[in-house]
């Protein structure tokens, strides 16, 4: 199981995961699990957006993760060593029980990245850093004051 399988899982049922999916899927299909997580990003058809109200991730499937700027209690990105032809970065917005796993080449992200930096405090530096790790890794950005990172 991958690390970001791993962290996806916590709380979960295997069956909800989208990798376990995409493995099911691909073994019914004929194809290996390499196929489907070395898929282009474009194949995978994962979007967010946001407005006002909160942010949404769309998943290839038609499933939909929300939250709100309201309940948003953190953002952090998760980064793994699976890359580079897999995705490897991913941007975790949570707050109260529910939230967002973004993949950094999800359609949308690009147009997201400056509004999450408008949240007082945003770390950059935090950014930076994971965009450059090749490791199983977490980077807290921003959190909102008077709360405990989870």
């Amino acid at each position: 199981m991958s690390f970001l399988s791993r962290i996806f899982n916590r709380g979960r049922s295997a069956s909800a995961t989208a990798p376990d999916n995409a493995a099911r899927d691909n073994a019914a299909s004929g194809r290996s699990d390499s196929a489907a997580t070395d898929a282009p990003k474009s194949e995978r058809n994962e979007s967010v957006a946001f407005d006002d109200t909160g942010v949404t991730r769309t998943l290839s499937d038609g499933r939909i993760e929300t939250v709100t700027w309201e309940e948003l209690q953190e953002v952090f990105i998760i980064t793994t060593d699976e890359g580079p032809y897999v995705e490897d970065v991913y941007w975790m917005l949570s707050g109260n029980g529910r939230g967002c796993a973004i993949a950094s080449g999800a359609d949308g992200m690009k147009e997201l990245v400056p509004r999450l930096q408008q949240l007082p405090g945003f770390d950059n530096a935090a950014v930076v850093q994971a965009m450059g790790s090749t490791l199983n890794a977490r980077f807290p950005c921003w959190k909102r004051p008077g709360q405990q990172s989870q």
